[in-house]
């Protein structure tokens, strides 16, 4: 049969109905909350999956929005991270750049190409022969909506942010970042959902940016990383400490979940401390973290590392993130 060119490697034609206005200072600014007041490019950002080559390799595809009609695109052999993609034996490859020209957003790769037509990506070889469709997806977690088991600690429900020190709610009834749980926790297992604005001007640590401090200790990062390398300061990553397994970040805007086994430290009758905590993570469901030591408090965490135990807390970091069905397990 016919050749084809090596598919963890991408180029991309993508159009687009709408033809870029000039953006000004403040849009470059613009932190969008809400997924049905957004700009063009969010609907062509996100995530791609289906089968292509001659031997229908099934492959992933995450396009990030860096504003203005660019995007950095990554492609995963195996499928997307938590639906097929193995960190240690696929390859994550890319970015792909992409601009756009005349209302047409385009790239090319090793003379491959795509374009997006009605939410799917046809990718096409240099004779313009077919090599496959990635279709656009839009995951859930499989814990999104969990209801809090039997014996739990309801801390948000959506009703009020009365569990919550100077907890503010929005409008959409979600309870705001720069907030801490009024009970205190020691060994729990914590279930939560959150929702990270879409920011596309901004980079690294200036997206979306917050996060959840087990004990006002210890910080699993809330941040947008679509499409990034995993990393500890990251989405899922423990700042400081640990990457997650894989970056199982969904695309901003998209509410994603943290369900976290959380086992404190412990200490002697003189407070000394004779065995770091723990912390088991899933991100979206997918498990990122498995019994990962806890050496230290991470930086900038508000407290330090004592036997008392401590409020849940989100970090307010200037970014509107929002949180809803937040509960707790006592273990």
């Amino acid at each position: 049969g016919m050749s084809y060119p090596k598919l963890s490697i991408f180029a991309f034609l993508l159009t687009q109905a709408s033809l870029l206005c000039v953006l000004d200072a403040a849009d470059k600014k613009r932190s969008y909350t809400n997924p049905k007041e957004v700009d063009a490019d969010y609907a062509i950002q996100g995530e791609y999956s289906g089968e292509l080559g001659a031997d229908n390799e099934k492959y992933g595809m995450q396009l990030i929005a860096r504003g203005a009609g660019k995007f950095d695109a990554y492609s995963f052999s195996g499928g997307l991270p938590g639906d097929g993609f193995d960190p240690a034996a696929d390859e994550r490859a890319g970015p792909y750049k992409f601009a756009t020209k005349d209302g047409v957003i385009s790239a090319e790769h090793e003379e491959m190409k795509a374009v997006v037509k009605g939410g799917a990506l046809v990718v096409t070889g240099s004779s313009g022969e077919a090599l496959g469709t990635l279709k656009r997806v839009d995951r859930k977690s499989k814990t999104l909506g969990k209801k809090p088991e039997k014996g739990a600690i309801v801390l948000f429900d959506g009703s009020d942010a009365k569990s919550w020190k100077n907890g503010k709610m929005t409008k959409e009834g979600h309870l705001l970042r720069g907030t801490e749980s009024l009970k205190k926790f020691q060994d729990c297992y914590l279930h939560m959902e959150f929702r990270i604005p879409y920011e596309p001007f901004n980079r690294g640590q200036g997206r979306g940016n917050s996060g959840v401090y087990m004990q006002r200790r210890y910080e699993v990062q809330i941040i947008d990383s679509f499409g990034e390398k995993a990393s500890h300061n990251l989405c899922g990553g423990i700042y400081s400490i640990a990457p997650p397994k894989m970056n199982m970040s969904y695309p901003p805007l998209t509410w994603q979940t943290y369900d976290i086994e959380f086992k404190a430290a412990k200490y002697d009758d003189k407070g000394k401390k004779t065995a770091n905590g723990t912390l088991t993570a899933w991100h979206n469901g997918v498990l990122v973290h498995k019994d990962q030591e806890l050496p230290k408090r991470t930086t900038a965490s508000p407290e330090g590392e004592s036997p008392s135990p401590g409020a849940v807390f989100f970090q307010n970091h200037g970014h509107v993130v929002v949180f809803k069905n937040i509960w707790a397990i006592e273990r």
